[in-house]
């Protein structure tokens, strides 16, 4: 039932990742954490991410912008490494509290309650018209790196703060997509090798089938949504799934999932 779920949300999430505003990652994980520790979710994620963003490499790459994708890419990557593996140190502590609910006992995890108010963040942000305008120049690329890369390997919240330092930075729209795509491999390749490493150290194993079968469905609905509607953000489905996502963060904080 869960790869059933999962890839359905994988279909559903690529396909509205084209109008709704948020990105893959940011609407798959929060449905793969009701069925998986915290840590385990977003390491699924971040494979159909990577699966997702390989794909689109394979079409626009070339278009990238080689000096933006030094200057931001590398402290990324750094920085990356450095959020995964704040992710792994809390996924390891003990619960904050734990309380009883309807009979069953809830545990409030650090990670859990970090990673749901992470969500709250990064939906309010994604809503705010003010946010959305802030552009800032080339110069400060590094520092986009640094801050982009860290919540990419905290929580794979990574495209909001990217935009935000590309969108100045004198591109084209081809390259501006595709520097995109660059850099969102190159965070996921490096958060991988933090996740990868422990999942090894904790002896827990990868549902390989579950990934094949979400980054087939991430591929179908990036197909399919591209065949139903123009790029462009509807309020109304945003502000939707904006709900859903506070929700699903609010259980997470809560420990309920």
């Amino acid at each position: 039932m869960e790869i059933f779920i999962i890839a359905l949300a994988s279909l559903v999430a690529s396909g509205l990742t084209l109008f709704s505003g948020f990105g893959l990652g940011t609407l798959l994980m929060p449905v793969v954490a009701i069925f998986f520790p915290i840590e385990i979710a977003i390491g699924i994620t971040a494979l159909v991410h990577f699966a997702n963003n390989i794909f689109k490499l394979g079409l626009m790459g070339l278009h990238a912008d080689k000096m933006v994708v030094m200057k931001f890419g590398l402290p990324a990557i750094v920085a990356a490494f450095l959020g995964a593996f704040l992710l792994d140190w809390l996924a390891g502590l003990h619960p904050l509290t734990e309380y009883i609910l309807w009979g069953q006992v809830h545990q409030v995890m650090p990670v859990k309650f970090i990673i749901g108010t992470v969500i709250i963040i990064f939906v309010a942000l994604e809503l705010s018209p003010a946010f959305s305008k802030i552009a800032l120049e080339r110069k400060f690329l590094p520092i986009g790196g640094c801050i982009s890369g860290f919540f990419g390997g905290l929580s794979g919240h990574q495209g909001a703060f990217r935009s935000m330092f590309l969108i100045k930075s004198g591109l084209s729209k081809e390259q501006f997509v595709a520097t995109g795509i660059v850099l969102a491999v190159m965070v996921d390749m490096s958060r991988m090798i933090v996740y990868g490493w422990g999942a090894t150290s904790s002896r827990a194993s990868v549902d390989w089938l579950l990934v094949a079968i979400a980054s087939f469905s991430a591929f179908s609905g990036a197909f399919i949504g591209s065949r139903l509607i123009k790029k462009l953000t509807l309020r109304s489905i945003q502000f939707s799934v904006s709900c859903l996502l506070v929700i699903v963060a609010l259980g997470l904080m809560a420990g309920i999932l």
